[in-house]
Order: C-alpha cells, then sequence, then structure tokens
C-alpha cells in the first residue's frame, strides 16, 4: 500500500512556504472523514464511502494519538475478500532546511510498523519566530509526533515548550549524533543551518553529472565513453533511466544502453576501461506486466513480440550472456527500489574505481 493510503490530488493545495505545513498523506482537516475506494484489481481512490470502501476518521485534537477504531478495507480478489484494518497519526517535521533528512528518518522508522501510516506535515525553512508560531499553531490543531531539525536554541525552546503544553512527544533528530560527534572530536559545533547544502565543488559536481545523464539516455552515448563514471545496459524497461538520474544525483555521471535484438552492441562499449558497465535484468513477467502496462497507456497493440513472454525471456537471458562474456556485473531488479540498485551500484563503481586506479 505504500507509505501512505491516503494521498493528496494533483493539483490542490498552494504553494509551501517557509513554516507552513505540506501534509503529504492528505488535505483533509482535522476531524473530517477521508473516503477512499478499491476497485477490483486493488488500486484505491478517494471518493464518497461505500460498502466496499475505506472510511477512516483522521485525529482530532482531544483524541488518541492514534485512532485504533477498525476501518475495513475490503476487496475482491477472484471471489476471495481481504479485511484490512489501518491507523494513522499525524507526524510533524520541522526544518530550518529543506526537511530532506526528517522525511527521510521518518519514513524508515515509521516503515518497521505494520497496519499504521503517518499523515506527514512538513515545515521546511523554519528560521524566525513567526514560522516558529505558525508551525505551533498547526501542531496544536492537529497533535501527535514532531521530530525537528532546529539548530537555533531559542527556536528549539519554544517549539519542545510548545510540545509539553499540547501533550504531543518531540525529538531532535541529530541532537544524539551532535553529542556523539562532540564527545569524539572534544569540539563544539558551529549553528549552520543548512549547513550540507552549501554551494561548493561536490554540488556542482552532482549539477554537471545531471546535465551528463540527461544528455546521454536511451542510447545516446558520448563520443568518448570513458567521460562516463557508470554506464548501465539493459533490455527495455529494466529501470534503467530512473536509475541513471537517482545516481547521477549522487554525483555519478550516467549513461544508459538499451538492449535491443537484432541490433549489436557497440564496439566502444565493449573496450570501455573507465566506467563500470552494469546490466539490468528483470524477471520475464515483471518486464510483460510493465511493458503491457506501456501499451496500455500508449493504446498500442500489445500483441507484438515486445510482450510475448517467451521472446522477453530470450531478451534477458541474451543479456545475461552479453555481461557474462565481459565480466560486466548484473543486478535483478524485479523487487529492488531504484533507491536500493543505485545503493548497489554506487558501492560497485567503488570497487571499480579503485581497480582502475591501481591497473
Amino acid at each position: 500500500m505504500g507509505y501512505s493510503a491516503l494521498r493528496a490530488p494533483a493539483g490542490l493545495g498552494a504553494p509551501i512556504g517557509p513554516g507552513f505545513s505540506q501534509n503529504r498523506a492528505g488535505t483533509a482537516p482535522v476531524g473530517a472523514r477521508v473516503d477512499a475506494r478499491v476497485d477490483k484489481s486493488g488500486r484505491t481512490s478517494a471518493g464518497p464511502s461505500s460498502e466496499a470502501g475505506l472510511s477512516t476518521l483522521i485525529d482530532s485534537p482531544d483524541r488518541a494519538p492514534v485512532d485504533k477504531a477498525a476501518t475495513g478495507l475490503a476487496r475482491e480478489a477472484g471471489g476471495d475478500c481481504l479485511s484490512m484494518s489501518r491507523s494513522y497519526f499525524h507526524l510533524h517535521l520541522v526544518s530550518d532546511s529543506t526537511g530532506e533528512t526528517l522525511i527521510n528518518v521518518g519514513r524508515a522508522a515509521a516503515a518497521q510498523y505494520e497496519g499504521v501510516s503517518a499523515i506527514e506535515h512538513v515545515y521546511p525553512l523554519v528560521r524566525s519566530g513567526p514560522q516558529l508560531e505558525r508551525v505551533i499553531s498547526e501542531i496544536e490543531a492537529a497533535p501527535g509526533l514532531v521530530l525537528y531539525t532546529l539548530v537555533g536554541h531559542d527556536l528549539t525552546e519554544r517549539l519542545e515548550a510548545a510540545c509539553r503544553e499540547t501533550g504531543s512527544p518531540c525529538l531532535s533528530v541529530l541532537q544524539p549524533v551532535h553529542a556523539l560527534l562532540q564527545s569524539y572530536l572534544g569540539a563544539d559545533s558551529t549553528a549552520r543551518p543548512g549547513a550540507q547544502h552549501m554551494l561548493n565543488a561536490e554540488y556542482f559536481k552532482r549539477i554537471d553529472a545531471m546535465n551528463f545523464t540527461l544528455l546521454h539516455d536511451d542510447g545516446n552515448l558520448p563520443p568518448d565513453v570513458n567521460e562516463a563514471d557508470v554506464i548501465l545496459i539493459g533490455v527495455s524497461r529494466t529501470s534503467k533511466t530512473p536509475t541513471a538520474i537517482y545516481l547521477a544525483n549522487r554525483g555519478l555521471k550516467t549513461a544508459n544502453f538499451p538492449l535491443v535484438p537484432g541490433m549489436p552492441l557497440p564496439e566502444s562499449l565493449e573496450t570501455a576501461r573507465k566506467p563500470l558497465l552494469v546490466g539490468l535484468l528483470a524477471s520475464p513477467e515483471r518486464i510483460v506486466q510493465i511493458r503491457q502496462n506501456r501499451l496500455l497507456s500508449l493504446k498500442a497493440d500489445d500483441s507484438s513480440l515486445y510482450v510475448d513472454r517467451s521472446a522477453v525471456a530470450d531478451e534477458i537471458a541474451a543479456c545475461r550472456r552479453l555481461c557474462a562474456k565481459h565480466r560486466w556485473p548484473t543486478i535483478d531488479v524485479t523487487r529492488r527500489s531504484i533507491e536500493e540498485t543505485a545503493a548497489a551500484i554506487v558501492d560497485l563503481h567503488r570497487e571499480h574505481r579503485l581497480k582502475f586506479i591501481a591497473s
């Protein structure tokens, strides 16, 4: 079901400014009832409640932090009926920077609890008293857990006092790390909001990598392939492009090349030494499913070899043989997220770079 069952419809809400909440799980006011319909394919969509739907009461200030009232989710699948119940709680993420650290920490922790989803309220760039007061007013309207990364002492004290008044547990996510570093290094930290987002050499390296990756997508290889740090190869629909873009955001210049039946591999790839070449694989069933959805969205004919399971299996087998021939590592992305695939590639690139330097 993903991180939260409730999603804001596209186009709702005004642009988010400093100190204003971005409710990432839904837009219903406190105490409102949020309805969702579940069709026979299992997809959830917002709409009026029905007998085969989901109706959830979002916590109001006078309710317990997590609404334990069972919410029935009935879904018919091949005659079987699946019942699920899910509880929700408000998670306030207050940051004097972009809020990315809090979002990642909050989601990583909440993902460990089945049957519970967080209604996220994100407040980025909170750096003044008036901005914090607006945040506090929203916390008072919808009490819940509060995670924050504020370096200003006065802002921290005011937020913690407000949380005590509303009975909302709060935690400074970075404070334990700061305490450990201070104890180990024997030095005090300098309070600088958003210090990790400085326009330094590392930042411009990422921008350069992003420009390179966008220019060399889907077989548009550079004249000199050794300009790339990573080159992804694989059959169609193995997430080459999104993985390449994610790697670019990590500072790796990434190109990708699709393997098409009957089309030879460029000689430049077979002789490349500097870049790490990685083959992305997936199960035939997964590839066929993605390709069928792709053709459906394009309203194209789905009777071609493009979605024939036997032909797809041959494509994947050919990719395996090619990678084995050149001793290129492969990654099965069938059940991997883009982040997990990219993390594995970053680790492989680190080893590859050390070997290249040593040679």
